[in-house]
């Protein structure tokens, strides 16, 4: 530090009180840089699951979330969803948040939809990259530990079969079937519900019955969900931050749940932040970086607000 820098500077140790009047204006000054759209940032790629982050389980929205999204594209970020849901139980929170992205991923990662717009410049999704699996050997073991459970998949295409109702599941434009039929097709995904099971007896029976050449992910209201080996949010999310061009280290994730750890590991590697909601499992909260409130107190709103 120079002489002439040092100069410019408080003494060390003391503190410059300001007139209330005049510490007002300057809050003022610095809250409307904070959401001035033009003034420079670094822009982020920020990814937000859904249930237990910005949804809350009777489906409502964690409080501020709406307005803290639009304060993060006014600072130019780029707001996208990283979901276990089919996009036909995603597109709709889309519109909730008032949201557009280049991309969305599904499925836990098999399924990423990219964005199209027609020439009156409306916005719909295709599905733009698919991972699939043979379901035969997956779902016969699953089958001999829980007979009783409730079994869906997802096909390359998406359409969804399922062989018994799901509580708490869209399953509008999905079919009923034979269990046999399930394992007839390479699959992206496979969903298993087993009613009285809690998510630490899916955890004792995943490691029970060794599931392998699978990814799993255990969601927030306990039923197990397969994908494909090795993907899960975190890989659809490298290959969508590497389409949209973005810093590996620009990117933050928020999330609840062990479907989430994978994508806080792939942003903590890669220099990025990695957010969990304070109401996840201690499993959760020690895989992340930050932790911040619970989806009830708005914890994504609160840390949005800051960027």
């Amino acid at each position: 530090m120079t002489d002439d820098t040092a100069a410019h500077l408080p003494e060390t140790r003391t503190v410059e009180v300001a007139p209330q009047s005049v510490a007002a204006e300057l809050v003022e000054e610095l809250a409307a840089e904070a959401s001035d759209p033009s003034t420079p940032t670094e822009r982020l790629l920020v990814v937000l699951d859904i249930d237990g982050t910005v949804l809350l389980e009777d489906e409502t929205l964690s409080p501020g979330i709406v307005a803290a999204v639009a304060h993060a594209h006014a600072a130019g970020h780029e707001v996208m969803l990283a979901t276990g849901r089919s996009w036909s139980g995603t597109f709709h929170i889309q519109k909730l948040l008032e949201i557009e992205p280049e991309y969305v991923v599904c499925s836990n990662g098999a399924v990423i939809l990219k964005r199209q717009t027609d020439a009156s410049g409306a916005a719909s999704y295709v599905r733009f990259h698919t991972e699939t699996f043979d379901p035969a050997t997956v779902l016969g073991l699953l089958r001999e530990h829980l007979p009783d459970a409730h079994y869906m998949v997802e096909l390359e295409d998406g359409e969804r079969l399922y062989t018994d109702s799901m509580d708490d599941w869209n399953l509008t434009d999905a079919r009923v079937v034979p269990f046999e039929v399930l394992s007839q097709h390479p699959v992206s995904r496979v969903v298993v519900v087993a009613p009285g099971q809690s998510e630490a007896d899916f955890v004792k029976l995943v490691s029970e019955i060794g599931l392998n050449q699978v990814s799993y992910a255990i969601g927030w209201t306990a039923w197990l969900d397969i994908a494909p080996m090795g993907v899960d949010k975190g890989s659809a999310l490298e290959l969508v931050r590497g389409w949209l061009g973005f810093d590996p280290a620009h990117v933050i994730v928020f999330g609840d749940g062990r479907n989430d750890v994978g994508m806080f590991r792939w942003a903590l590697e890669h220099g990025g932040r990695a957010v969990a909601m304070g109401q996840g499992p201690q499993e959760v909260r020690d895989a992340a970086g930050e932790l911040t409130s619970s989806v009830q107190d708005g914890g994504v709103a609160e840390v949005l607000r800051t960027l």
